[in-house]
């Protein structure tokens, strides 16, 4: 099968310093010639910046609904002509060659999806670890998080009916699904991750949070719940 389109959903709420980062990443001759179309899904009422920066990107297909990221990015989606979805948080930065990444997916129908090698963007030595840790994860359990980038087939995104409309782990939620249907495909290429929040939530702190979200959302614990005790004790936000 050919690959015609990339369709990069993003999911945004009062992040257009970040979102202006990331879309300096992606090569205005790709969108020229059609290969990738880039959707962003603005969850906020009101957002005077993020006016300036439409101007500035017409070749954006800018869209607005309610705030949640599960939400916003199944409302991408069904916006999207790609036979393949991006799903990117605003403050990632993409590494030359991503899209190639997707070609190589692309080629072996035994993939359903993927995700890119996480990185932050910072020199401190604690990143390293949680990198580490990261790369443990998603090579022993098979679970990378959304923050990676997360890839899929359209076809197959369509079939398990996207993102269930949960207020946190909506990425591992879906993992699960397409792991039922399929393999990921896990790409070496870097993708660079704001480390903003573990420095202002402190490192060990929203490391260790998020393990225990983790584990809390595999027993069950209501998401409801979970993200209650996210939103109060970290600087996270639902998008």
């Amino acid at each position: 099968m050919l690959l015609s389109t990339i369709s990069v959903v993003v999911p945004v709420l009062h992040d257009t310093e970040q979102l202006e980062g990331l879309l300096s990443t992606i090569s205005l001759e790709m969108i020229h010639q059609g290969s990738i179309e880039i959707i962003v899904v603005d969850g906020a009422d009101t957002d005077s910046s993020i006016e300036t920066l439409k101007g500035a990107c017409p070749w954006v297909c800018w869209t607005k609904t309610r705030p949640g990221r599960a939400r916003q990015m199944n409302h991408g989606a069904r916006l999207a002509s790609g036979d393949w979805l991006l799903f990117l948080h605003a403050d990632c930065r993409l590494s030359v060659g991503w899209d190639t990444e997707i070609l190589k997916a692309n080629a072996k129908r035994q993939y359903v999806g993927g995700c890119y090698r996480f990185k932050l963007q910072t020199t401190d030595w604690r990143a390293r670890l949680i990198e580490w840790g990261v790369a443990r994860r998603v090579a022993w359990l098979n679970l990378p998080y959304g923050d990676q980038g997360l890839f899929a087939r359209r076809d197959v995104f369509n079939a398990i009916h996207g993102y269930r409309n949960l207020p946190l782990m909506e990425d591992v939620d879906l993992v699960i699904q397409l792991r039922r249907r399929g393999r990921l495909f896990k790409s070496r290429l870097p993708i660079q991750v704001s480390s903003r929040r573990w420095q202002k939530d402190g490192w060990c702190r929203r490391s260790a949070q998020n393990v225990l979200l983790l584990f809390g959302f595999f027993l069950g614990i209501n998401a409801e719940w979970l993200a209650r005790v996210y939103y109060k004790s970290a600087s996270g936000s639902p998008s």
